[in-house]
């Protein structure tokens, strides 16, 4: 999608709902970015949306995942136009989908395993 908005939040939402089994529910955290709070935003009654507070990013296990993609296949790159970004983007994510074990530690919260 070219433009985070309430559009492409109901697109991803509704790619989320095909991926949940039938009797199933998915709970998604989120921050409170305005396209996540729209009244706008059709939400699937199969999805409960959560956000998170403002400002804390240690809550949002994804903001690891952006931080890794930097660190390993985005930073320290001249791209020469927006086409070249994407392409880059989308060849980082799928080298990162290829390893779940690996999204699986850069999401972990030791603290949250601690009570």
């Amino acid at each position: 999608m070219p433009w985070c908005d309430t559009h492409a939040m109901a697109e991803h939402l509704k790619l989320i709902n095909a991926e949940v089994a039938p009797g199933a529910y998915a709970i998604l955290l989120l921050d409170q970015a305005g396209w996540h709070t729209s009244s706008k935003l059709a939400v699937p009654d199969t999805i409960t949306l959560v956000p998170i507070p403002p400002r804390s990013p240690e809550l949002n296990p994804v903001e690891n995942v952006w931080q890794f993609l930097r660190d390993n296949w985005l930073s320290n790159r001249v791209f020469r136009n927006d086409d070249d970004i994407i392409a880059h983007c989308c060849d980082s994510w799928n080298k990162l989908m290829e390893q779940p074990w690996r999204i699986s530690s850069i999401g972990r919260r030791t603290w949250a395993h601690e009570f």
